[in-house]
């Protein structure tokens, strides 16, 4: 047999990692674990607030599309398009006449376009996740940590890029401007 080569999927919106699921699970059910390498849905991690809470979340790099890294046998190519729930088969596909029937045979992506993919993986496992942030400009906070921790105050400022406030908060009477990370406040 050959060597194994990446594909890419076609799945339901919003069920890639069902597809995933069931996908691996109907590769072990058969036996196919030796020609699979791996399953794989493409996400980044961001920390996203939203009503003053802090979550991270995977957010999908290419929606609607699972990739496998495998060596693809007539059996697997029938559960890929057949046996997985919201799984539609492959994205690049060869279309050849044979008497009647047109066949389909899909085609492995490039393998520098693989490593792209899988280097921003990689790169995202090993990077701080993003955030999201809901603040504006004008809003009331409540400075939950640090030194001035139970100050209210009003965003003068958003630094997205270093993932922080300038918050003006008064302090003696006197308005003090304050740079604070976005997990030091919380939106009153």
């Amino acid at each position: 047999m050959g060597d194994k080569k990446w594909y890419v999927l076609r799945t339901a919106g919003g069920k890639e990692k069902k597809a995933q699921e069931y996908l691996e699970k109907e590769i072990e059910r058969s036996g196919l674990q030796n020609q699979v390498a791996q399953v794989l849905v493409p996400v980044k991690k961001e920390i996203v607030t939203k009503n003053n809470k802090r979550k991270a979340v995977d957010k999908l790099l290419f929606p609607g599309y699972v990739l496998i890294h495998a060596e693809l046998s007539p059996k697997l190519e029938n559960i890929i398009r057949n046996l997985v729930p919201g799984m539609s088969g492959f994205v690049t596909e060869k279309k050849t006449t044979k008497g009647n029937q047109v066949e389909r045979i899909p085609v492995a992506i490039r393998d520098d376009e693989a490593q792209r993919i899988l280097g921003v993986q990689d790169e995202n496992a090993d990077n701080a996740a993003e955030t999201e942030v809901n603040y504006e400009i004008g809003d009331s906070v409540k400075i939950t940590d640090g030194p001035f921790s139970g100050f209210s105050g009003t965003v003068e400022e958003i630094v997205e890029d270093r993932s922080k406030l300038k918050v003006v908060v008064v302090i003696f009477g006197r308005k003090t401007l304050l740079e604070l990370s976005f997990t030091q406040v919380t939106k009153e």
